[in-house]
């Protein structure tokens, strides 16, 4: 029986992936004009040096990853300049309204760096749904390595079998697989996502109520 609800941030409370990824390609465009978006689909859902690896294998110039990522970060702030209201899903405040209501317990667990993931939930009006917000930065393997997930249900002082998760990446499904826990994929079709090892495949976030609802049965 489930006891708390672990949601993904990118990708899931926030539409944000397609928005980073049109950055990303751009930059990789002016290194080398061949690259497709779909070179770029394996930056989404994963760790910074996963993400920017991706990259220098894509524009396959010479320069490392950390390279890369030094001069796409000095000549542009995306997080900063990202206003974070216009990709949020309108949907999220009454579907965590209704799982608190449920009694059951809610955490975020993201790849993205504290401090981002904090000012999204804040920006949001979200942040006080959260009792526990965990940064994949905290760890030395991010996605798909289960750590992030373990240490989540740790601190909630819960089994992991008691856990549901909310994901929607190859590397986020695969991690919570890892884990132990029970997995709620949101299914997008623009990037190619493998959701095989989720238990259900959503075609909008309204259906996490009934499927939490069968889980604490």
């Amino acid at each position: 029986m489930i006891k708390a609800v672990i949601f993904d941030m990118d990708g899931v409370l926030i539409d944000s992936e397609i928005v980073y990824l049109k950055g990303d390609l751009d930059f990789a465009r002016t290194k080398n004009p061949a690259v497709r978006l779909e070179d770029l689909f394996g930056m989404v859902g994963s760790s910074r040096e996963d993400a920017w690896s991706c990259m220098a294998r894509a524009v396959n110039n010479g320069q490392t990853w950390q390279e890369l990522r030094d001069e796409y970060r000095s000549s542009k702030d995306i997080f900063k300049e990202m206003d974070y209201r216009s990709i949020f899903r309108r949907e999220v405040p009454g579907i965590l309204r209704e799982l608190k209501s449920m009694g059951l317990r809610l955490a975020v667990a993201s790849s993205t760096q504290l401090d981002l993931v904090e000012r999204v939930l804040r920006e949001n009006q979200i942040d006080s749904f959260f009792e526990l917000v965990v940064s994949g930065a905290q760890f030395k393997r991010s996605k798909p390595d289960p750590e992030i997930y373990h240490y989540t249900a740790s601190h909630l002082g819960l089994s992991e079998s008691q856990c549901l998760v909310i994901e929607d990446s190859t590397f986020g499904v695969t991690a919570a697989s890892r884990a132990g826990m029970k997995i709620a994929a949101l299914i997008d079709d623009r990037f190619n996502f493998d959701q095989s090892l989720a238990d259900y495949r959503m075609k909008e976030l309204g259906e996490i109520p009934g499927i939490a609802s069968r889980l604490m049965q």
